[in-house]
């Protein structure tokens, strides 16, 4: 469940980023209220996910998700040029996220030396 709310808050940081866009400095109404709301759904979902996928990991997939998504809109939408090089760059983005999720988490070492796991502090005695 955690990986789903980390994709729903990457897909939100892509419609806030757009709204972003298209709010004029904010001084559009509806793209700034957008802006807005997905902007603090978006952070909510990726403080929820932190709660069980490390924060760099968390941060990681959901900032790169997010670009990609937002230069695939900008692009499908004739905003951004295409090209053999963004596409290039765009795949890497991908596979590097696609190999934060597969690639397995080891226990976080804490600095006195104590084990925790995925992002949690360790049990005290």
């Amino acid at each position: 469940m955690p990986w789903a709310v980390l994709l729903v808050s990457a897909v939100l940081e892509a419609v806030w980023a757009t709204a972003l866009g298209l709010s004029d400095g904010l001084s559009r109404p509806v793209p700034a209220v957008v802006f807005l709301v997905a902007l603090a759904l978006s952070m909510l979902g990726l403080g929820r996910a932190t709660r069980d996928i490390p924060v760099g990991t968390a941060y990681a997939v959901w900032v790169g998700l997010g670009a990609v998504l937002t230069v695939a809109y900008a692009m499908a939408t004739g905003t951004e040029a295409v090209s053999a090089g963004k596409l290039v760059f765009i795949a890497g983005i991908i596979t590097a996220v696609v190999g934060l999720k597969v690639v397995p988490a080891r226990p976080a070492r804490r600095p006195d030396g104590a084990e925790g796991g995925r992002g949690q502090p360790a049990a005290t005695p």
